[in-house]
């Protein structure tokens, strides 16, 4: 996230909203965490998304692991896309209104870091792999998690890398039909040609269920890009592991609605986007779901960056409003 965002200010905050009630040992200080100077960006919310990963087994894994990965995802969303002072201070401010207090991102106690760390989740995620659980987010929780740690080392305490494990194996399985044999995505390895992947299928989900809300299209892009991410990092095996699994959800979606479907009212058509600050002041303080809004536009924009197609992005932003 942008530097300029005041971190002794935040430090301040935070510490003051989570000082009640702590018993017991130590607590990461949060500046110890987050280096002050003034040339390195902002990682508070990577150091929250992470408190709530590891946290949410004990609560509701899925409603509160999606608030834990959506402030990681918002502070990849800002640092990567470079938004401006205006989004950054405004998303900040969204968290800190909605979830930055709450016990689900109060800090752990201290402890030396897991040297195991990242293989512990890797493994966790790959145990299941093949399965499709939870339209994907046992992935899409694992690579937030492992990018997170990377991000933040002195994080990866043994006890918020066991939450995330025992977070990652808590996903049950969902629509685990066969693939369809035509569904053969791109190596993950090949990120212009996986990332185009992707976007097609997210463009013709959206078209696909219309009228019908765009969950099916938000998490396309979600899982696909966690598994971009994953081989980026260098994760490839990990990354991998999952393809059955991914082939099987595009399978699912491009099915389409069933006569089961909720009908949910479509977004109206907007040219606004989450890259630009009106975006964000227009959108209520307790408007922010369960995190789809900062995890969406987050794959949306990684994607589209890494496929380096102008007519493929240019048709997607089209319809975007339906997304965002």
């Amino acid at each position: 996230m942008s530097s300029s965002f005041d971190r002794r200010s935040f430090a301040k905050r935070a510490s003051a909203a989570m000082l009640g009630g702590m018993m017991g040992g130590r607590l990461f200080d949060l500046p110890s965490l987050l280096a002050d100077e003034t040339d390195k960006p902002d990682k508070h919310l990577v150091l929250l998304g992470l408190n709530a990963l590891a946290r949410c087994h004990e609560m509701n894994y899925f409603v509160d692991g999606h608030r834990g990965a959506s402030m990681i995802s918002a502070h990849l969303l800002c640092e990567d896309n470079h938004l401006d002072a205006g989004c950054t201070s405004r998303i900040s401010e969204l968290f800190d209104l909605n979830w930055a207090k709450s016990k689900l991102c109060q800090p752990f106690p201290e402890a030396d870091p897991d040297p195991k760390a990242i293989e512990k989740i890797g493994t966790a995620l790959a145990e299941g792999g093949t399965v499709l659980r939870q339209v994907g987010h046992n992935v899409i929780f694992a690579m937030l998690a492992i990018k997170g740690f990377r991000m933040l080392p002195e994080a990866a305490t043994p006890e918020r890398v066991d939450g995330v494990c025992a977070l990652i194996r808590s996903f049950t399985p969902w629509h685990d039909i066969d693939p369809d044999p035509s569904v053969d995505p791109p190596l993950f390895t090949d990120e212009a040609a996986s990332a185009r992947f992707i976007l097609n299928e997210a463009s013709e989900s959206i078209d696909r269920f219309v009228g019908y809300g765009q969950g099916f299209a938000g998490h396309m892009l979600t899982f696909g890009q966690a598994l971009v991410e994953l081989a980026a990092m260098g994760d490839v095996e990990w990354a991998e592991s999952c393809r059955v699994a991914f082939r099987k959800y595009v399978t699912v979606t491009r099915l389409g609605p069933d006569a089961d479907s909720r009908l949910i009212p479509d977004h109206k058509p907007s040219k606004l986007r989450p890259s630009e600050s009106e975006y964000w002041e227009r959108r209520g303080d307790k408007s922010v779901g369960i995190g789809h809004v900062f995890k969406y536009p987050y794959g949306y924009y990684d994607l589209v960056r890494r496929a380096d197609d102008p007519e493929l992005a240019a048709r997607l932003d089209a319809k975007a409003y339906h997304l965002f």
